[in-house]
Parts: C-alpha cells; structure tokens; sequence
C-alpha cells in the first residue's frame, strides 16, 4: 500500500495535467453547481464565502500534503486513515464516506451539466430530460476513462484550459458591464445572519474538495513526493481566484432574489443582462465543458480509490460476472451509483448530502494524522486541530440550517453515515473470521505445502 501503483499508471500525470484534474473537478461543482446556493445562505457577502472555504480548505490540505509527500498513493486517503487508524471500521468507513461523496459530486455535476444544456430551451425544469442528459454524461465519462490514464489527463488539460479562459473572459466582461456595487452588492448585508453565513461555508468548502481528486491519484503524479502538495496548491489558488471573479459578476448582474430563482443556472442568468445574447451563450458553452471535465477527473479519481480500498480488503467486491481487472468493475459501480443518484435527487440534497459526508471524513482524516502521525511526519499540532475545530463549526452550523429548512436531509445524512459504520463493521468481523477459519483449515492440513500456499495468500 506505501508503494506507487502499478507500473501501468506510474507517472502517467505531469504536473499541469494533475492541475487540470483538480481543478476540473472544483471548478466545475464549485462555480456551476453550488454559487446560487452559497448566495441563498450567505447573501451579499456570498464572496466572503468562498474566500473563507479557502481558508479552511488550505487548512484541510495540510494533512493531505504531509501524508502524500510522505506515502504517495493511488488510493491516498484510504492510505492516510489506514495508517492513522490501522485496516479497522473507522479506517474503511471513514474512506467509504469519501468515496460516496465523490460519487455524490459526479451526480451533482452531471445534472449541473444537464441544467445548463437545457436552459437555452426553457427545458431545464423537465425531470426526464434532466435525467436522461446527466445520465448521458456519467456513461461518456465512463467511456473516456476506460481509454486510461493519459486520456482522462489530456482531455482534462485541454477542457481546464478552455473552462477556465473562458470563465474569466466572462467574468471580467460582466464586472466591466455591471460594476461592483450593484446587484447584490447593493443590498444590505444584514440581510445575513451569521448562522447561515458559515452554513455557505460547508458548500463553498465542497467547492474546493476537488484537490482530494490529486491525493486519490497521487501515485499515477509524475515525482510525487515533490509534485502532490505542489498540485493541490497551485489547484486551490487557481480555483479561488476563478470564483472571486465569478462571484463578483454575478453579484454585480443579479440581486440575491433573481441569483437564488436561477440558483441551478445562476451563471447564464447573470450572463444575459450583462452581456446580452452572445454572452448568455458563451456561458452555457463553459459551463457544459467545466462540468464534462469535473465528471471525467472525478470518475478516475473515486474508481482509484475504491479499487484501493477493495485491494485492502476494506470493503466487499463482487464480480457480478463481469471479467477483466478490479478497476474496470469499479468503474462500472461508480457510474451506476452517481447516474442513479443523478436521476432520483435534486441538486440542493445531492450538494447537502455530499457536504456531511466529506466534512465528517475530514475530520476524522485530521483527527488521526495528529493522534498518531504528526511526528512521523513533521506535521504541526496547532494547524491540524485548527482544521478540526474550523470542520466542527462548519459542520454544527449547517446541520442547524438545514434542520430548520430541510430537517428530512439531515435525518438521512445521519442514517446514511451510521449505516456505512455499521456495515463495514459486520463486513470486517465477517471477513476477520473468514480469514481466522481459513488459518483453522490450514492448521488441520499440517502439510509443509499448505503453510507455503497460506503464508503466499497472506
């Protein structure tokens, strides 16, 4: 597990192209999919949101880059909590949940994706249409994986580029037609409360989960040990520029009422009035190849990791009949489960569901790089418990906010959560006295060859 990953995969990712896999994947949930959101609990000051999901992502990424530089792995967190926790239910739970939360971003995207897709034909309030597109996308995200590593690396340079070129182009344009101070930026901030303003944190923090797309596929990073904390960096920097920008041209272009009625297309709303027709359009154009590249790098990045975790035996495989490695089946689960969450809920619960999950991971990543790594790896006590309590609070403060507006998701956040727990815990007491007969067996046999053939399986 300390090791790179296969020789196949090694070193297939330069540096530019682990940008553009971190970046395509923040870029494209955190602009397309969540500002309406983040401007619906944050108000005016849904800039200050981002900049303070920066902040705590930055925190985040410390432990992250400690361990990657020191152990990089295909399947990094899973190697982070391995380490920290040994191969037990926190260890395999807490990755699990990381797991699920990529998928949950592949399937918000994807019906981002659809919503901008359908927008210029007053379609995007059709459910089956919605479904159908976002469905479409998870399967040639699939296709384009299936082709390897240096295709989802390519396809994610070129597409990062074009997306982030054109973003800004947009966002310069809209700021230079609007100004910064009408919009939104002309109503009152009080309008906010603190509450919900650090409840737009958990969504602005999902905005930039994306970097964890690096440390799943550290191994595959060209010279890792130098070149994964330099990617996640770079990516983070890169993205929240990209949405100060973003943030401000809406904010300029629409009040906080027009950005939470088009919460799903909030860019082509803004686009319209600020720049008129041509912009509307160029918009739609970015926004439909920001969110196919973020489905494409999140699809690697998630089937990486699972298969990690399938390799240490940390959660159940099956074949279902299908033939070929381990990877290309997870690559088949990973896109049934994000296209049947991407056709069953709405992207307000998917984006909910996704925060919970990642920030309960998250803390337990920090929590068990300072219990048991930090001097192994010459990581400082104050930054990790700073990113724990910075989690904490996050955490508490949008699980109030949604009690009061949506108390149904929490509820099945918390039943989700307790059930991946409590599964992988019959999975491992299951599979300890699987392996713990199986040494029976051995015992009774007594031959010098059975000891050989159990001591190579082992």
């Amino acid at each position: 597990m300390e090791s790179a990953p296969d020789a196949a995969g090694e070193g297939t990712i330069s540096l530019a192209g682990g940008v553009a896999m971190g970046t395509g994947v923040m870029i494209g949930a955190g602009i397309f999919a969540l500002t309406g959101q983040i401007a619906e609990l944050a108000g005016p000051l849904f800039p200050l949101s981002f900049v303070l999901g920066a902040l705590v992502t930055s925190l985040a990424a410390y432990s992250y880059i400690k361990m990657s530089n020191a152990w990089p792995s295909s399947g990094g967190i899973a190697m982070i909590l391995q380490k920290a926790y040994g191969p037990g239910v926190v260890a395999a739970s807490a990755s699990l949940l990381m797991a699920l939360s990529m998928v949950i971003n592949e399937s918000l995207v994807a019906r981002t994706f659809a919503t901008y897709a359908l927008r210029p034909f007053g379609l995007e309030e059709n459910s089956l249409l919605l479904s159908a597109l976002a469905l479409g996308l998870i399967v040639f995200a699939y296709i384009v994986n299936k082709a390897g590593n240096r295709s989802v690396s390519g396809f994610s340079l070129v597409m990062s580029a074009i997306k982030i070129g054109g973003i800004a182009l947009f966002a310069v344009a809209a700021i230079a037609a609007s100004g910064f101070f009408s919009g939104a930026f002309a109503e009152p901030a009080s309008m906010t409360s603190g509450g919900a303003f650090l409840a737009s944190v958990a969504f602005s923090i999902l905005a930039f989960k994306g970097f964890t797309t690096i440390t799943n596929s550290g191994g595959e990073i060209v010279d890792p040990h130098r070149n994964v904390g330099r990617t996640i960096m770079i990516s983070i920097a890169i993205c929240v520029v990209t949405y100060l920008l973003v943030a401000f041209a809406v904010g300029s272009s629409l009040t906080i009422g027009q950005i939470v009625e088009a919460r799903d297309y909030s860019l082509a709303a803004a686009a319209r009035p600020a720049l008129g027709e041509l912009g509307f359009w160029f918009t739609i154009v970015i926004a439909i190849a920001a969110t196919t590249s973020g489905v494409i790098a999140s699809v690697f990045a998630v089937s990486r990791m699972l298969t990690m975790l399938t390799e240490m035996k940390m959660i159940p495989h099956s074949h279902f009949g299908m033939k070929g490695p381990i990877r290309g089946h997870l690559l088949v689960y990973t896109v049934v489960i994000a296209g049947t969450l991407a056709v069953l809920f709405d992207l307000s619960r998917i984006a909910s569901l996704g925060a919970f999950f990642y920030l309960v991971m998250d803390m337990l990543v920090h929590w068990g790089v300072y219990r048991h790594l930090r001097k192994e790896i010459g990581a400082k006590g104050s930054v990790l418990l700073a990113a724990i309590a910075a989690d904490g609070v996050i955490l508490v403060a949008f699980a109030g906010v949604k009690l009061d507006s949506d108390p149904a998701i929490v509820v099945i956040g918390a039943v989700l959560i307790a059930a991946v727990f409590g599964l992988e815990a019959l999975f491992l007491r299951r599979r300890r006295a699987e392996d713990g007969n199986a040494h029976a067996d051995a015992g009774v046999n007594g031959s010098s060859q059975d000891h050989q053939n159990e001591a190579e399986k082992q």
